[in-house]
């Protein structure tokens, strides 16, 4: 695998937008850390008048803001190569001053709710005053869970060394963990790696993906007591965070935050559990088209349909981006070109980069969003998934001021997802093949067991591995393990489980981010609703209202300007009717081939 410095720089970030040199950047951390006593000199004055209350709130945001583009600076470079000893020295700085930031920090909230609540309306009531109030609003809804200013400091400081769990696992399977080599459809031997896994995981060639499947678990075998005892703390510092905030459990405290009843959390699980036929039938459909005695759980990524191969260059993604997302309109297709020739993304793998795709907005500046392209079909849907939170950042950060600004994780999967689904439904449209058409709905029906399965079977993972902590049991290898295959055999019944995808769970770096991958699964219920709207009427109005709000309001309450109420279970129940139709779709298909 190629060094960072040996590629190509057309495929990489350009840093300059944010900083014109590493230099720059230090001496803005530096300049950032000084002005830190200004936090401290705040504190005992936001009650005095609403001109102290605001002077106080606006100088937390000036700093917030410089803070908050120095560390993704940081970190976006040791997710390009964490391998580089300077690069893990300038994450390190930053999250340094972070922790201090968020230590003096900790007096802000009580003091707020410290403050009676006649005289808090009065300093919100002018209309200069508005863009405040839901975040004050937000702030005054966890009274019941504030602490005073002395323990919330002593929390605060304990910032840095709680990243010590998510840090020591990126470390280990991003850096130090070596995979081995396996064989490719040649019989050439070949290195696995976190970034071509997916594609030995898709080869039409049962031994390929099966050794490919049994060399990557089998290494987070190997590892599997040390992924346990890191998760296992993730687990209990989540925990301890619920219990010392008077929360009764570690998912309602997650939750809690963007105002998420637990009720949704508990429906969406019901509801797939309620569809576990409709994906049995999936099953039994994949492994007569690929024509097996049994299916087991390495034949699940492989495209059903032989003999089509359905390669995407990266430039040609960028086309088809374009052409999928034209029904949201003109100025969607400008932002599109602005990405493209501004380096917003980070295309190809290299030593030390972090696996896998995420886009990370930078208020004041735009999007960065990181790929490990592969020229497959799925990095297609990738490329068009992480442009989807790119836009939804960009339209933010240039309607909201920065307080209002970022969207919360609930809607962050919605936008992404609904260009998967235009992405899908432009090549249904477009492509006469039978063949390829039964591809791309195969990967359409793979995004449903990907996403709204998959990521569905993972959060009921994290429930009762919580639910398993909170009741005093241990969390062993042994214990997870159980929990997880349990699971596997019950989402997948009529696949064979082999002993390997026991492990798979310490290969989910999402779990370090306590109830986030349950969202994958509400937004894709979201979007298929969303997409198929915009698709068919040719309506994007509020979407693309949505696409603005950022952080400005709660969340349930946005995706309504999108016409998605998740309140109701409904939206989960509609995209599995469409999953179900789908798959009765692709069976006529395949008959007719």
């Amino acid at each position: 695998m190629q060094a960072r410095k040996d590629m190509d720089p057309k495929f990489q970030w350009d840093f300059t937008h944010m900083y014109a040199s590493d230099e720059a950047w230090e001496a803005e951390l530096n300049a950032i850390e000084q002005d830190l006593p200004k936090i401290a000199a705040i504190e005992g004055t936001l009650g005095n008048s609403r001109e102290s209350f605001k002077a106080g709130i606006d100088t937390v945001n000036g700093i917030a803001q410089r803070l908050e583009k120095a560390y993704i600076y940081a970190n976006l470079h040791r997710c390009a190569d964490g391998s580089e000893t300077k690069h893990q020295e300038m994450d390190g700085k930053a999250t340094n001053v972070y922790v201090q930031f968020s230590t003096m920090l900790a007096f802000f909230e009580p003091e707020i709710l410290a403050i009676p609540e006649e005289k808090l309306s009065e300093f919100l009531a002018p209309d200069e005053m508005k863009p405040y109030r839901f975040t004050i609003e937000n702030i005054t809804r966890t009274r019941a869970h504030c602490l005073d200013a002395q323990r919330e400091r002593m929390l605060a400081m304990m910032g840095d060394a709680a990243q010590t769990p998510q840090d020591a696992y990126e470390m280990l399977t991003n850096v130090d963990m070596e995979l081995p080599k396996i064989h490719d459809a040649e019989g050439n031997e070949v290195q696995l790696t976190a970034g071509n896994f997916g594609v030995f995981r898709e080869s039409p060639v049962r031994a390929v993906r099966e050794e490919a499947f049994n060399a990557m678990f089998g290494t987070y075998k190997k590892y599997i007591n040390t992924f346990a005892a890191l998760y296992g703390g993730n687990v209990k510092l989540d925990q301890y965070n619920a219990n010392v905030r008077s929360y009764p459990s570690a998912c309602e405290a997650a939750l809690f935050r963007n105002n998420i009843p637990v009720s949704v959390y508990d429906s969406l699980i019901e509801a797939v559990h309620e569809s576990l036929p409709t994906m049995r039938e999936y099953l039994e459909l994949r492994k007569e088209a690929l024509g097996l005695e049994k299916i087991d759980m390495y034949d699940l990524y492989c495209p059903m349909v032989k003999d089509v191969e359905f390669k995407v260059p990266f430039e040609e993604a960028k086309k088809l981006v374009k052409a999928a997302t034209k029904p949201l309109g003109e100025e969607y297709q400008k932002l599109l070109d602005k990405a493209y020739s501004e380096n917003w993304m980070d295309v190809y793998e290299n030593k030390g980069k972090r696996s896998g795709a995420f886009s990370c907005g930078v208020f004041g500046v735009h999007p960065y969003v990181l790929l490990n392209y592969t020229d497959a079909l799925d990095d297609a849907y990738t490329t068009a998934h992480e442009l989807g939170h790119a836009m939804h950042s960009y339209k933010s950060d240039n309607t909201q001021d920065y307080m209002n600004h970022d969207y919360c994780i609930f809607v962050a999967e919605v936008a992404s997802t609904v260009n998967e689904v235009l992405l899908t439904k432009y090549l249904l449209a477009t492509e006469t093949d039978k063949a390829r058409r039964a591809y791309v709905l195969n990967h359409f029906l793979e995004g449903f067991r990907t996403t709204l399965f998959r990521q569905t079977l993972f959060a009921e993972f994290e429930r009762k591995a919580h639910e398993a902590y909170q009741n005093g049991e241990p969390l062993t290898a042994e214990k997870l393990t159980s929990i997880y295959r349990s699971l596997v055999e019950l989402y997948y019944e009529g696949a064979e489980v082999p002993e390997n995808i026991a492990y798979e769970w310490a290969y989910i770096p999402h779990f370090y981010t306590a109830f986030y991958v349950f969202q994958y699964a509400t937004g894709f219920s979201s979007a298929v609703a969303i997409a198929s709207h915009i698709f068919e009427t040719g309506d994007a109005e509020g979407y693309l209202k949505f696409l603005t709000t950022g952080g400005s309001d709660y969340p349930l309450n946005e995706l309504k300007l999108a016409g998605v109420d998740l309140t109701s279970p409904q939206p989960v129940k509609d995209a599995l009717k469409v999953f179900g139709d789908s798959v009765r779709e692709l069976k006529a298909l395949l008959e007719e081939l």
